[in-house]
């Protein structure tokens, strides 16, 4: 645990030419994108959204590794096929692609079970690993909720700009649990989020990015746009600085 906030907080993001810091991997037959020091005694688990992994995504998993000086993973879930962003053009063919793409992300016990097993080669693989966190975008926020309730191999966890919220989950969660939301989300469920995970016993944080659209610190993320610039970086560094604290 950092003794200061400036301790975790992030490098400055690079708007255009960024070249990542980290290098691909094999666990548990997937490939996984690795940054940060393989002898951490800390693991964050950094779960994609639809899109797959995005550079702005991982340059967020290089941020969070060095702030916390901590071992980050993101799995390819996906296995090299994302949701293509033409599937979201009108037409009956791109409707077909992507309501299957759908499909086939939401059997979440299906990729919860891929996350344990990943988890579990890379306690194996870096076994100085103390402490494990999951930090889920959109389709991973699920993911990740899904994953820290009762018998979580997880310390602490957070979602961004999460996907499917349903109360349901809140109530399930055991462990810290942050949501940065955006203003694409449903409010009364982000509410009930709230009001869960912030009431008395619970150690939750619940904010509403109210400025930002829905993927703004994942593959959505825009640097070009000053306001995104600046959110992406606020989002990333509350993330770390609530990891630090639980983590």
């Amino acid at each position: 645990m950092a003794t200061c906030e400036a301790c975790n907080t992030i490098p400055q993001v690079v708007t255009s030419g960024y070249k990542e810091k980290g290098k691909w991997i094999e666990l548990a037959g997937l490939k996984v994108y690795s940054t940060g020091s393989e002898t951490s005694t800390k693991a964050i688990v950094d779960i994609y959204d639809v899109f797959g992994p995005a550079p702005q995504t991982l340059q967020g998993a290089d941020l969070l590794a060095s702030a916390l000086g901590a071992l980050v993973l993101v799995p390819d879930f996906f296995k090299g096929e994302p949701i293509k962003t033409e599937w979201f053009q009108p037409g009956p063919e791109n409707e077909r692609l992507k309501t299957a793409f759908m499909e086939k992300v939401g059997k979440y016990d299906e990729f919860g079970a891929v996350l344990r097993s990943v988890i579990e080669d890379g306690k194996g693989r870096f076994p100085g690993v103390e402490g494990w966190a999951a930090l889920g975008l959109c389709w991973g926020g699920k993911v990740t909720a899904l994953n820290s309730g009762e018998g979580t191999l997880f310390k602490v966890s957070a979602q961004v700009h999460p996907g499917r919220l349903a109360k349901e989950d809140a109530e399930k969660i055991t462990i810290p649990h942050i949501v940065l939301a955006s203003n694409g989300e449903p409010e009364d469920v982000v509410a009930q989020y709230k009001e869960i995970l912030e009431s008395e016993g619970r150690n939750g944080v619940v904010e509403t990015y109210k400025d930002m659209h829905h993927g703004w610190m994942g593959a959505r993320a825009n640097f070009e746009d000053e306001n995104n610039l600046k959110e992406y970086e606020r989002g990333y560094n509350q993330v770390a600085s609530f990891f630090a604290k639980h983590l």
